[in-house]
């Protein structure tokens, strides 16, 4: 259970392309230990909000906080620092192709790190491991592997530095039903078993359902909701509500 610690905070954010206003005065908090779910409509910034926590694009206005310090504020260095303690998967894997698995997880090692090249190879076994592939995926490139291979293998890079925080932009896109539950319950499992905190951007109710703790609904250029499923079920905002109680909708909750 999330403690209740506010590990991430966003105050009165503003991002913008050009003219065209993504969030006006946005704030959302994230608590230690929680899996909050990231959704809205087409076009709201769900993807957007996770680039600028990352320092992927620059708010024009407001605050960004992590472990209780002001990203937007602080020098690059200290910010290098920071970016140890959490671990991003792209909704594609964003694997580098001429790499093989073993070696897309230690790009971090390199990267922050000045390790042994056999701890490397012996850290990048564990892993693989700890995502479910088997070991001798660690010498295969990304175009030799699945849809559901390269998730957990970008999942392993993500984990590599042993991250307090997991970002994860839209993790069951493109995995059939059973490759998605499975990759569901490998996210509870690691939250519980290593202590994460997981932001994530997802459309798929099913994992709502069978993750999230809360879950934080983008509108208007702001966070409209933040609550439980059942928050969600409650709501008589129209978009929530079409969301919610659709027909997809009610084949994800009819186990409930």
């Amino acid at each position: 259970m999330a403690s209740g610690e506010a590990i991430i905070e966003v105050k009165g954010l503003t991002t913008r392309f050009g003219d065209n206003v993504v969030h006006e005065n946005l704030n959302l908090e994230v608590r230690r230990g929680e899996i909050i779910g990231i959704v809205g409509g087409s076009g709201t910034g769900k993807s957007v909000l996770l680039h600028t926590i990352l320092g992927l694009k620059k708010p024009d206005a407001g605050n960004i906080s992590v472990f209780g310090l002001d990203l937007t504020t602080m020098p690059d260095d200290e910010r290098r620092l920071q970016e140890r303690r959490w671990g991003v998967l792209f909704q594609d894997g964003a694997l580098f192709s001429g790499l093989t698995v073993a070696q897309n997880i230690q790009v971090p090692f390199r990267e922050h790190l000045n390790m042994n090249p056999v701890l490397m190879d012996e850290l990048a076994a564990v892993k693989i491991e700890m995502v479910g592939l088997r070991g001798s995926a660690a010498v295969l490139y990304p175009s030799e592997l699945s849809g559901g291979m390269t998730k957990r293998a970008g999942l392993a890079r993500a984990l590599a530095l042993d991250p307090e925080i997991l970002f994860l932009d839209e993790p069951t896109a493109g995995l059939d039903p059973i490759g998605a539950t499975a990759f569901d319950e490998l996210i509870t499992d690691l939250k519980k078993t290593l202590g994460l905190t997981v932001f994530m951007v997802t459309h798929d109710l099913d994992t709502l359902r069978a993750t999230c703790d809360r879950i934080a609904v983008l509108a208007e250029r702001r966070v409209i909701l933040v609550g439980t499923i059942d928050d969600m079920l409650r709501s008589s905002y129209p978009w929530i509500r079409e969301y919610f109680h659709g027909p997809r909708a009610r084949a994800a909750f009819a186990a409930r």
